[in-house]
């Protein structure tokens, strides 16, 4: 990979990023209907929704516009937890500033709540958790073991 390509990446990154945290998904358009997820199922990953409320559907689309190609897939569950699925665009060196820039994001649309963000490969495997704890208001990114 050439400069030219990795500084396009990095700067597509750090726009993502400058978008998730100074910009809302309150504005968006309204939702078509969505299924909701019935409590303790079992689901798997081709069976979700973007959300599983109005505001989670709409971040969710929002999120996929904004990252300009970086994340393929998105869903919002409980307006609480994010999961994303990356593009092979995505570097790994660039995986944990891209959580961290979600979880800004979910945070600011999403306030005074616990926050979880899921960070899937572009295989769908999970490669990064990050939990934001409204009290110490910190980030803690974990990774599958």
């Amino acid at each position: 990979m050439n400069i030219f390509q990795n500084a396009r990446k990095s700067i597509a990154i750090l726009a993502l990023v400058l978008l998730l945290t100074f910009t809302t998904a309150c504005g968006a358009s309204p939702t078509q209907s969505i299924s909701a997820i019935k409590p303790n199922q079992s689901v798997d990953y081709g069976q979700l929704a973007k959300g599983n409320s109005a505001q989670g559907q709409d971040f969710g689309d929002w999120v996929i516009k904004a990252s300009q190609g970086l994340i393929k897939d998105v869903y919002v569950r409980d307006n609480n937890k994010l999961g994303v699925v990356i593009s092979p665009k995505v570097l790994p060196t660039e995986v944990k500033a891209l959580a961290k820039s979600l979880t800004q994001g979910f945070r600011h649309n999403f306030p005074n709540r616990d926050l979880t963000v899921l960070v899937y490969a572009p295989d769908k495997d999970l490669i990064l958790t990050t939990h934001y704890d409204t009290q110490s208001k910190q980030i803690e990114y974990q990774m599958p073991s």
